[in-house]
């Protein structure tokens, strides 16, 4: 930031910031490239000289009092949080804030995934049942969450449920004799991978087929 500024101040006495729009430009630019080092500079644009000596210098008050250098250099590209809570443990505040973050994320989800989008409410029942689906999907997904997390597979759902994709299920009619059909569900055979992961989740998927009642489709469904 002060070399910027020597810098302008060198252009200014040579004479070639003769505008002052145009030496203000100068230092916003200068400004914007070091926007944390400006919080310590208050700077002015001053008219210097006359005629062919005419020219406007950038003017710098060093401001260390009021915004410590120190305590810039030293939060210097860390997330600082403040908060009103009594909570001591750092680890249990960023916890606590990160929340905010999964409950945006389950409401994206409702609606992106589920193509849901854009939906537009005009009545105070219909958002509450909004946000009461979007809550449910949250609790489901936070349990899961800690389902994986106290199976060491650590702390991703949505890893898993990619996953989870790949195991597909068949249903198979069998006639009988009195005109009747026995309905089989058979579930495919997980990769060595995705098999790892049902074990520790204690999953276990059905080596054999299952018998399932038959469900009469209805004007409903």
């Amino acid at each position: 930031m002060e070399t910027g500024l020597d810098k302008l101040k060198q252009q200014a006495e040579s004479g070639r910031l003769r505008e002052r729009q145009k030496a203000d430009r100068r230092i916003g630019r200068l400004l914007e490239r070091n926007s944390r080092a400006s919080a310590l500079f208050d700077i002015t644009t001053e008219e210097q000289g006359a005629g062919s000596r005419h020219s406007y210098a950038p003017e710098d008050t060093h401001q260390e009092a009021r915004r410590p250098l120190a305590w810039l250099l030293a939060t210097s590209g860390s997330y600082l949080l403040r908060t009103t809570g009594t909570e001591k443990d750092p680890r249990e505040i960023w916890k606590t804030y990160i929340q905010l973050a999964q409950v945006e994320d389950a409401f994206r989800t409702t609606k992106s995934n589920r193509g849901m989008r854009p939906i537009y409410h005009h009545t105070a029942q219909r958002t509450q049942a909004h946000i009461l689906v979007c809550f449910l999907a949250l609790v489901l997904w936070r349990t899961l969450q800690q389902w994986m997390d106290c199976s060491g597979l650590g702390t991703a759902p949505r890893k898993l449920l990619e996953e989870l994709r790949e195991i597909t299920s068949l249903d198979v009619l069998l006639p009988t004799r009195d005109n009747k059909s026995i309905r089989l569900r058979v579930v495919s055979t997980a990769p060595p991978g995705l098999k790892i992961m049902l074990q520790r989740l204690k999953l276990p998927l059905p080596s054999r087929p299952r018998g399932v009642e038959n469900v009469v489709p209805t004007l409903a469904d």
